[in-house]
């Protein structure tokens, strides 16, 4: 029945395709993910599958952080037959839209260049394929589920009930170098920025400020090393710092929702659409914008970026892993009302 679907759905593509129109996902998002979840469970031994599925209330679901790690909750790809790791990636596809997972697709292929750049001496294992997927709950009720897919520099949770995403946080993608700039035997261009957006609009927004804005943004000369409260099961609940959208021109607040919606996009167009409507629905007037740091490239900086609904920070003071200064990014995304679908008591 799944093969049919699946090629009733490629005819459909190719039907679209010739007639000259654009094909746009049709199914929800939730209904895809649970559909590429069972599929990826289908594939897996008895063993594979105690591995990568737990149930719903186990408290490992809280259990999260980009930073590298011995082990992790569920099966890596490493153990995978690579039919399941097909499998593993279509259920990644289902949770993120083309945006995000070419990001996600970049961030794992940087572990080859941190394998060749760091040489003998590394602490950890630098590998693509030290990435796990972790199911919580069963796909098939009605009930609540949940999905990990984490290793080093990105983590990904998501909670789907039904045919919708309830949560999509925490979010973070990060990526070593920010900017690849030395010449490498991975493949990987000189040039290639996994986070571009996510810096460069800041840098825009952040340059394009009055001296008496800066004086309410720039909260601190020196950048902190690391976003706050990485790995907490909520996040940190200070109020807003900075200066509020209301306080910004007409440019300066549409470089502010781009940057919004490059964090967004990384999600498939109905989650994204729903962060921002949330954003919109508690006035995005009350966004604040937060810098810490120096306001030129290469020298550790920071931003913080919060509303009612969310939190964003990035972070990127630490140097690359061929020793260039400030260009190693961290970046997260969380519910300031709840991650992992669990509202903030």
């Amino acid at each position: 029945m799944r093969r049919t679907r699946v090629l009733i759905a490629a005819l459909a593509v190719c039907l679209l395709a010739s007639a000259g129109l654009t094909y746009y996902r049709t199914v929800a998002v939730g209904t895809a993910m649970s559909e590429g979840a069972q599929a990826f469970l289908a594939s897996l031994s008895a063993e594979q599958r105690a591995t990568a599925q737990m149930p719903y209330a186990a408290p490992q679901r809280f259990d999260w952080h980009f930073i590298p790690k011995e082990t992790r909750k569920g099966l890596q790809l490493r153990d995978m037959s690579e039919p399941q790791r097909e499998a593993a990636h279509e259920l990644l596809r289902s949770a993120l839209s083309q945006v995000g997972y070419d990001k996600a697709q970049q961030i794992m292929s940087l572990e080859s260049l941190l394998h060749e750049f760091e040489g003998s001496g590394r602490r950890f294992a630098r590998d693509p394929e030290r990435y796990y997927f972790k199911v919580f709950g069963d796909q098939a009720s009605a009930a609540r589920w949940g999905l990990s897919v984490e290793g080093h520099h990105l983590s990904l949770n998501f909670v789907v009930e039904g045919d919708e995403v309830v949560s999509s946080t925490p979010q973070v993608f990060c990526t070593n170098p920010a900017e690849v700039k030395n010449e490498n035997e991975t493949g990987i261009e000189v040039g290639t920025r996994v986070l571009r957006e996510e810096e460069t609009l800041a840098f825009d927004l952040v340059n394009s400020l009055t001296d008496e804005q800066k004086q309410a943004v720039i909260f601190d000369a020196t950048a902190p090393r690391e976003v706050r409260e990485p790995g907490s099961a909520q996040p940190p609940q200070d109020p807003p710092i900075g200066l509020p959208a209301a306080k910004l021109n007409a440019g300066q607040q549409k470089t502010l929702r781009s940057l919004l919606e490059a964090y967004a996009s990384k999600m498939p167009d109905e989650v994204a659409d729903a962060r921002m409507s949330a954003i919109n629905e508690s006035k995005f007037e009350n966004v604040h914008f937060a810098w810490a740091g120096p306001t030129e490239p290469g020298i550790g900086h920071y931003y913080r970026i919060q509303g009612p609904t969310f939190v964003a920070e990035f972070v990127n003071t630490q140097p690359d892993a061929a020793g260039n200064p400030a260009n190693h990014i961290h970046a997260v995304w969380r519910d300031m009302r709840g991650d992992f679908g669990v509202p903030v008591e």
